[in-house]
């Protein structure tokens, strides 16, 4: 299935780098409007998911990963149609210059090729990388978990039968729907047909793929996120900005799973954000010795809670002495995504964010904001957390490469 396949989106990726780019944004507010028209088909394709889920016990947080609404529908069209309103990188000029024999040396942005895309739950992952890939000129070969699967296939149904009816060629998307470990083992493998791998789940799955993937791969990470709460710190403002780190949705990687109290507020900060955390919802709190005193219900933390990614209302606390320890503590532990501080310390706060290795550091604003929608990239395929090539949310850009191109008089070396 994988040689069928990704022998498709390989010549797929030839005829869509020669896509104009007035037609791509045609045809993605197109896919919009036909995202919004079948939304009864998405929405019954997605409860037969959601039926499988809940007779094999996945829980609520979980679920609610897998679900689609009109709302969500709708977002998803909002995204698509903000990736065709952005401008479109290929074709754009990163530098140019004449070099001392006279070679007129110009370096343009291309498309990677063929993307390879292998992810868990979250059905909206299917229409984001597909935007960002057909925007970029990128075909894709999208493997979806089994929990998504039915809500996947009909997605990829809509878009390649608006593909067919403008004329674009149908495997610009395809779909792996055979859901082993086996087949999911030979794409990552697929070096003939995929020019680079994008993971994107549990530590679990992006482990997997690093450690068995031949082809090469754009590593998006695990979220732990912490917020760090500095001594100068607005209770009222930190409080409000856990809350919804933590609570508003906690099954994704940008929620908060790590909080940080300096000493000197703690005794008085701990025990009103644990009053009113639990009228939002109540969290299990994994505490150090020092916060397992001042919290009024908590557990003694382990080494493992302060490096965890709950995708839960469970949350590590740690109390510090200094901002010094705070950074270090969260460096120690973090996954590299996304953390804040919340500080009137205007000091702190540069400090903090310079000496934070993550991709995205806050200074008094919830980490939930970290989301290629939000930043204004449209969508986004992943949120990288590794250094090469992408970091952060990674939106039109991080799907190009680049090309040099060099034009001469009959110069020899």
């Amino acid at each position: 299935m994988i040689e069928e396949l990704g022998q498709k989106v390989k010549i797929a990726s030839r005829t869509l780098s020669k896509v104009q780019t007035i037609d791509k944004n045609n045809f993605l507010m197109k896919l919009a409007d036909s995202l919004i028209k079948n939304t009864d088909r998405i929405l019954s394709e997605n409860q037969k998911d959601l039926e499988k889920a809940q007779s094999h016990g996945i829980s609520n947080i979980m679920v609610d990963r897998l679900r689609l609404t009109e709302t969500r529908i709708a977002d998803m069209a909002v995204g698509l149609r903000q990736v065709a309103g952005l401008p479109d990188p290929i074709g754009q000029l990163v530098q140019g210059f004449t070099n001392l024999d006279g070679l007129k040396i110009v370096q343009k942005k291309v498309p990677l090729g063929a993307v390879g895309m292998i992810f868990e739950s979250r059905p909206n992952v299917t229409v984001d990388a597909f935007s960002l890939c057909f925007k970029t000129g990128n075909s894709v070969l999208l493997r979806g978990g089994s929990d998504a699967l039915f809500s996947n296939m009909i997605l990829v149904k809509i878009i390649k039968e608006n593909l067919k009816s403008s004329h674009l060629p149908e495997s610009a998307v395809e779909f792996l729907s055979d859901t082993s470990h086996a087949e999911a083992e030979k794409m990552m493998q697929a070096t003939a047909y995929l020019d680079v791998l994008i993971p994107r789940g549990s530590s679990r799955l992006i482990n997997t793929v690093k450690e068995k993937a031949t082809v090469p791969v754009i590593e998006t990470g695990v979220g732990n996120c912490t917020i760090f709460v500095d001594e100068s710190a607005d209770f009222e403002m930190a409080i409000k900005i856990i809350i919804n780190a933590k609570t508003q949705r906690p099954s994704v990687c940008n929620a908060a799973e790590s909080l940080v109290v300096h000493a000197k507020i703690a005794d008085q900060f701990l025990p009103q954000l644990q009053k009113e955390i639990d009228k939002v919802h109540k969290i299990d709190f994994r505490a150090d010795e020092k916060a397992l005193s001042v919290l009024t219900e908590a557990t003694l933390a382990s080494d493992e809670d302060f490096r965890c990614e709950y995708l839960d209302y469970v949350m590590s606390v740690k109390i510090v002495d200094s901002l010094d320890e705070a950074i270090e503590h969260i460096n120690k532990y973090t996954s590299h995504h996304s953390e804040a501080i919340v500080t009137h310390d205007y000091f702190n706060a540069q400090k903090f964010q310079d000496e934070i290795d993550s991709a995205a550091v806050y200074v008094n604003a919830s980490t939930r904001f970290t989301d290629g929608f939000v930043f204004g990239l449209g969508a986004e395929i992943g949120i990288s957390t590794q250094k090469l090539h992408a970091r952060g949310p990674m939106g039109l850009d991080a799907l190009t490469s680049t090309k040099f191109l060099i034009d001469g008089t009959g110069q020899t070396r």
